[in-house]
């Protein structure tokens, strides 16, 4: 599966914001996980490297975690545009998302040259607040799940 997403919420992360080690495009050294919409649920995916082994054979546990934190908040961040009336690509301003809470659950061991899925469904519990419940699947078995809050960006987050 060597799946993309055309047009991924994070190509719209205004400059400043667009640094995260996992999801920022302008992070040369990053991951630059990418997330977009498959119909109502969310989807990203990420083909780890040799670099992200735990033990051979096996993906880093805390690649798993990136995956699931960074797809949980452009998953809000979506969602939040989605609801304002505009899609990624749109010229509208995209909201940005932190990471108020993260779980992840190791369901079982993830194989490594496999390319990874995320996909994410979205609960708005605030107008401010949205919570994704995030499976990952290893071709079609799931390997993880977990759970993000998301909250939008404060203003103290803004460069001075």
């Amino acid at each position: 599966m060597n799946k993309k997403i055309e047009q991924a919420i994070q190509d719209g992360y205004a400059d400043d914001f667009a640094w995260c080690y996992g999801c920022g495009r302008l992070n040369e050294d990053g991951h630059h996980f990418r997330t977009g919409w498959d119909g109502e649920k969310t989807v990203t995916y990420f083909q780890p490297s040799e670099k992200h082994t735990a033990i051979p054979g096996f993906v880093y546990g805390g690649i798993i975690a990136s995956l699931i934190d960074c797809h949980g908040t452009g998953s809000c961040a979506l969602a939040l545009y989605r609801k304002n009336g505009h899609e990624p690509g749109d010229e509208a301003e995209v909201p940005r998302f932190v990471t108020a809470s993260l779980n992840v659950n190791y369901v079982k061991p993830t194989p490594q040259g496999v390319t990874l899925k995320a996909v994410g469904t979205v609960e708005e519990i605030h107008p401010k607040k949205f919570k994704v419940a995030i499976e990952v699947f290893a071709d079609d078995e799931i390997c993880a799940t977990g759970e993000v809050v998301g909250v939008v960006m404060p203003a103290t987050f803004m460069a001075k």
